[in-house]
């Protein structure tokens, strides 16, 4: 609808994945997994509200669709956001700051130790980017930065984070996302619609 679903829908294919945007309730119909990009998280949120999207993909997330919510998508993800004041899918089990490192002239990148994609670290483009302020129980930080913030996490179904792997050319966190969480992927040898 908004934000960076071109360049999520550009990885997608590269690993042989089936792609498409999702705009309205029926582009929902027999999908395997998710992708909520990054963008403008009031902006995503008002126009998911005004196409009819809320009420379904919350029922989907909690029936245990697949879901990956990179920087505004773990905002819309995310159970309660510091510096919003409109209600998100409130689905997973983290408490997040929206813009947390401050306006667009303090965007950066890093690169980060992701143990789950290997030892290569991964580089992270941070763009207004959130942070996670807390974790339930059952949530796993996938990565931090130097200073202990948490940037990724994953529970059960949902894989979050704050910076923007679809900018990178490294596939390794869609790869992750799509063999462990969708379940029914192998790299460039499987579609998941």
């Amino acid at each position: 609808m908004q934000g960076a679903f071109a360049e999520h829908i550009g990885v997608l294919r590269q690993l042989g994945v089936e792609a498409f945007p999702v705009r309205l309730p029926g582009d929902l119909e027999g999908i395997s997994g998710l992708v909520i990009p990054g963008g403008e998280s009031t902006t995503v949120i008002r126009l998911m509200e005004e196409y009819g999207l809320t009420r379904e993909l919350h029922r989907l997330i909690e029936g245990g669709l697949p879901v990956l919510g990179t920087c505004a998508g773990m905002v819309l993800l995310a159970r309660s956001v510091r510096g919003m004041d409109r209600e998100t899918l409130g689905v997973m089990d983290i408490e997040v700051r929206r813009n947390a490192f401050g306006r667009q002239v303090d965007s950066f990148e890093v690169d980060l130790d992701v143990p789950a994609l290997g030892d290569h670290p991964f580089h992270g483009v941070f763009i207004r980017a959130p942070w996670i302020d807390g974790v339930g129980t059952d949530v796993d930080v996938l990565a931090s930065l130097s200073d202990g913030t948490a940037v990724a996490a994953r529970e059960k179904n949902m894989v979050v984070a704050a910076f923007h792997p679809e900018l990178t050319g490294d596939l390794r966190f869609h790869t992750y996302f799509l063999e462990s969480v969708c379940g029914n992927f192998r790299a460039n040898t499987a579609e998941v619609r």
